[in-house]
């Protein structure tokens, strides 16, 4: 009972259309932690948000005493938290690495993806979809090599990757059957996993509706 208790202690403000919250949400559903989720507007944020995170920014987890409004920074104490299934490799050089194809989702993908999103400039936008599309399609040929991204288990790099690519309709990225096979299987792969499938909020749904 003590360890129920503790593990629905946790509370999750989670922007529901955000790709940074959805890849938190993908670790959670993945670990099987029982967590209140908060779908906030991210617009209209609830008061007691500013209180317990000074940026007053989405996502935000609680942990009882504990706040963290950093994605990355909570899904790695997530996965130290909550050691099974474990999301990231055991040996430092692994570790480090997968951290560096984090940073670099983070940088390259993300960077593109937030500029298509958020811009109101359309050719800032039309140059952006094609950085991205063709940055997709260079790395497709990885995905061919394993199961998932540069590694036989899921791991937080996939948790990164996926809500990227589960948004591409939004982003207006229609990747060519040919020459993204490999990436089109994976994206099946990702799509198809219940951790993936409970993460998803009503707003991620009707994305691929």
């Amino acid at each position: 009972m003590g360890v129920v208790a503790k593990r629905s202690s946790m509370t999750f403000f989670s922007d529901g259309a955000s790709h940074y919250s959805h890849r938190v949400r993908i670790v959670l559903a993945e670990k099987g932690v029982t967590v209140d989720v908060i779908d906030v507007d991210a617009d209209h944020k609830p008061e007691d948000l500013a209180d317990l995170n000074p940026y007053n920014s989405l996502p935000t987890l609680v942990d009882r005493d504990l706040v963290l409004y950093e994605a990355n920074v909570m899904m790695e104490y997530l996965d130290e938290r909550f050691p099974h299934p474990p999301l990231l490799p055991v040996y430092p050089v692994a570790r480090a690495e997968s951290r560096l194809y984090m940073y670099r989702i983070e940088r390259d993908w993300c960077r593109l993806a937030d500029l298509i999103l958020t811009s109101d400039d359309d050719d800032k936008v039309a140059a952006a979809q094609q950085e991205l599309s063709d940055s997709l399609i260079a790395t497709a040929p990885i995905f061919a090599e394993k199961d998932f991204f540069m590694s036989e288990e899921f791991t937080l790099v996939d948790c990164c990757i996926a809500p990227i690519l589960w948004r591409l309709p939004q982003l207006g990225i229609d990747l060519p059957e040919q020459q993204a096979a490999p990436m089109l299987e994976y994206m099946e792969r990702l799509f198809e996993r219940e951790g993936f499938q409970e993460s998803l909020s009503e707003t991620e749904r009707e994305m691929r509706i």
